[in-house]
């Protein structure tokens, strides 16, 4: 199996996310995508849907951008065993993730700066990859593209 990429670069799908990641994680080449993320004008929102080649209903990875950021759902989350911690991906920001129960290679993670957040579901891994690892890869990568790095505006 081939490692995620750790450098982000073009070809991009929603105009930031790198098509190369994706097709990796997902098994679907040159997927079918919808929808855009708008960080030219903060605060940085949107959502990018990749779809099995074959079947545009069928989605296969979710990637949203918005500002319901809220710290201590993660901390619960994470307490609550519902989740494990993500290494530290930002300075200041906080991070989970975690397999959905009974479903193979559905898998879950989020980003949390002030009130920022960032959040990756891949619905459709690729049987044989370890998925949850493929998921922190991916946040690794796009997550300081995506999320502010400054502190400005922050409450906690």
């Amino acid at each position: 199996m081939t490692p995620m990429p750790v450098a982000y670069g073009p070809p991009f799908i929603c105009d930031y996310i790198p098509k190369i990641a994706v097709e990796r994680m997902t098994g679907v080449t040159d997927p079918r995508v919808s929808g855009s993320l708008g960080l030219e004008d903060p605060p940085a929102v949107g959502a990018c849907i990749a779809y099995e080649r074959t079947d545009e209903r069928r989605a296969v990875l979710r990637i949203a951008l918005d500002t319901g950021g809220v710290r201590g759902y993660v901390e619960s989350l994470v307490r609550d065993g519902a989740g494990k911690r993500l290494p530290e991906i930002i300075p200041g920001a906080i991070g989970y993730y975690g397999s959905y129960p009974g479903e193979e290679g559905h898998v879950g993670s989020m980003l949390v700066k002030g009130k920022s957040r960032l959040s990756v579901e891949l619905l459709k891994g690729v049987k044989g990859r370890d998925n949850a690892a493929d998921v922190v890869a991916f946040m690794k990568l796009i997550g300081p593209k995506l999320m502010p790095t400054s502190s400005a505006g922050e409450d906690g």
